[in-house]
């Protein structure tokens, strides 16, 4: 077994920390993180996270206390998640597309203590906290910090400068937290089914394990530069790019957003030789047009899933770059399958099992495992302490459920081929995912029956030409009501994440139902687009994705 497999299946229960301070002995004044050009060591890194730990210690926060950001990718970002992880405390990144009730809903259920917000997105704090009565939905909340210039709106609680809490600090280190690996890095939101988002929490050791996982499938190197667009409010960009670059060695270069028109010349600025991408991205820059920078480039690894087969070729024979496509997981275990670094996959393969982290099983609904060839859920334990989530903050009986009989259950349906390769079929969580994010069936139907002229509501997938799903409103109007499609979709964009604007949108007399009442939204997705159907972008109508 490799040093690597053998920390990771817990031989070791290494920390967030213990990563960091293990760069800042080996090399802490190379090149680690890259915000657009903003180039950082750890030792920065480090020096910046102390005096801000200092800041959030004087503003309250202690051991266990949660701390949110709402940041886009930047340093903030980065040294906001350190300096939580040095108080002990636990760091709860928030999708910056929330506004409103999905916003409200992720503040209120962390309990968070602090908020660090950009300033061009403090309004949507302000919203929810200025009313008494918001405030009260917020008991936890004590301050919120800002960065960069503000209107000097009142946010509704009392408010800090980034660069004062930051000045205010001392660059030594804060007390010793005392931090294990079983003490919690993170919570990560995922989009709810039948109820409500809900935290998974992910522990210190977990976090540095999937890192470790990712650099093993992939063969990272210390002298690789690994590019991504990927949001830090995601468990993908955090687990490699902020934390597996502290174990390997090398760089990482963290874009604020993507663009197929700058891609490559991002490639060609950072020196990159991996990328770390959505399938959703590499199959928009293999469509697009050639430029001329295009094949001047030391990549040597794309990293993206799911990848068509179409798109793996056009990586390999246009770009000249190898794939990883081959893996699947989760935010809760991940990752459950993955190639063996060199190792062929077959065609629509999610690699083979992953048998050093986790025992994996595929079964059917009484949980006896099927046999090779049929389809079942995909069910896992960990193979050692902290290898994968430690459960949905404060909701002990869906944890409980999740888990029954001893395994997690990831809701997720698949087969397993006569060589072990792992085939993924469908969710059987009634959940959408469009372009890398989640997208909370629950939260969605109750916005858009928020709407006057709304009776009745369901939010379901449609299949998207891009590999994941894109987002369908089937509603049945109040007597009387005479809003149009494209009324109901421009009310929309301020009500819902960018992501969660729905493509396509149907007026039905009433939706289907099973004799209990329960909409069958699997005839809805059967039914996909019909003539009635309205579609945002065969229409023409945009909006601004902030």
């Amino acid at each position: 077994m490799s040093e690597a497999a053998a920390s990771s299946s817990g031989e070791a229960q290494t920390t967030v920390l213990d990563a960091l301070a293990g760069r800042l002995a080996n090399d802490p004044d190379g090149p680690y993180l890259d915000f657009d050009g903003v180039a950082l060591t750890a030792r920065e890194v480090d020096r910046a996270a102390n005096r801000a730990a200092h800041g959030l210690a004087t503003l309250g926060v202690e051991r266990g206390d949660r701390v949110a950001t709402l940041l886009e990718n930047s340093p903030e970002q980065v040294i906001s998640f350190f300096a939580a992880l040095k108080l002990g405390a636990i760091q709860v990144p928030v999708n910056t597309a929330y506004k409103g009730e999905f916003l409200r809903h992720v503040l209120a259920d962390s309990g968070a203590r602090v908020v660090v917000t950009q300033a061009s997105l403090a309004a949507r704090v302000a919203e929810i906290c200025r009313e008494p009565a918001a405030r009260a939905a917020l008991p936890e909340l004590r301050a919120v910090i800002v960065v960069g210039p503000t209107d000097g709106g009142d946010v509704g609680y009392p408010t800090a400068d980034w660069e004062s809490v930051l000045a205010a600090g001392s660059e030594d280190p804060p007390p010793d937290a005392e931090v294990r690996g079983s003490d919690l890095a993170c919570f990560i939101y995922t989009a709810g089914t039948t109820g409500p988002s809900k935290g998974c929490m992910l522990p210190q050791h977990y976090v540095v394990a999937l890192a470790e996982q990712i650099a093993r499938a992939w063969q990272r190197r210390a002298d690789d530069i690994v590019l991504t667009p990927l949001p830090l409010f995601h468990f993908n960009a955090i687990s490699v790019c902020v934390v597996g670059t502290l174990l390997t060695g090398g760089s990482a270069a963290i874009v604020r957003k993507f663009s197929v028109s700058r891609f490559w010349s991002e490639v060609q600025r950072t020196d990159a030789t991996m990328l770390s991408m959505l399938g959703s991205l590499a199959i928009l820059v293999a469509n697009a047009t050639d430029g001329p920078e295009t094949g001047e480039h030391r990549l040597r690894l794309c990293a993206a899933a799911p990848m068509p087969p179409d798109t793996d070729r056009i990586w390999r024979e246009r770009f000249g770059c190898a794939t990883f496509s081959a893996g699947f997981g989760l935010t809760e275990a991940s990752l459950l399958s993955l190639l063996p670094a060199g190792e062929p996959n077959k065609a629509g393969a999610a690699g083979r099992l992953n048998d050093v982290e986790f025992a994996v099983r595929l079964v059917d609904d009484n949980d006896a495992e099927v046999a090779v060839g049929e389809i079942g859920e995909i069910v896992c334990r960990p193979t050692g302490p902290n290898l994968m989530f430690a459960g949905y903050w404060r909701r002990p009986e869906a944890t409980v459920e999740a888990t029954r009989n001893l395994w997690f259950h990831t809701g997720d349906l698949a087969r397993l081929d006569e060589d072990g390769f792992l085939f993924f079929v469908d969710r059987k969580k009634d959940y959408l995912r469009r372009r890398g994010e989640n997208i909370s069936s629950f939260e969605m139907e109750r916005t858009f029956v928020a709407h006057p002229a709304i009776k009745d509501v369901a939010v379901h997938a449609v299949p998207s030409d891009q590999g994941e799903d894109d987002v369908k409103v089937t509603a049945v109007l109040q007597e009387g009501a005479t809003v149009t499609e494209e009324e109901l979709c421009r009310w929309s964009v301020d009500q819902v994440p960018y992501f969660a604007v729905p493509r396509y949108i149907e007026f039905r007399e009433d939706l289907p139902r099973n004799p209990v009442g329960r909409v069958l939204k699997y005839e809805l997705r059967e039914d996909g687009v019909t003539e009635a159907t309205w579609d945002r972008e065969a229409a023409g109508f945009t909006f601004d994705r902030r």
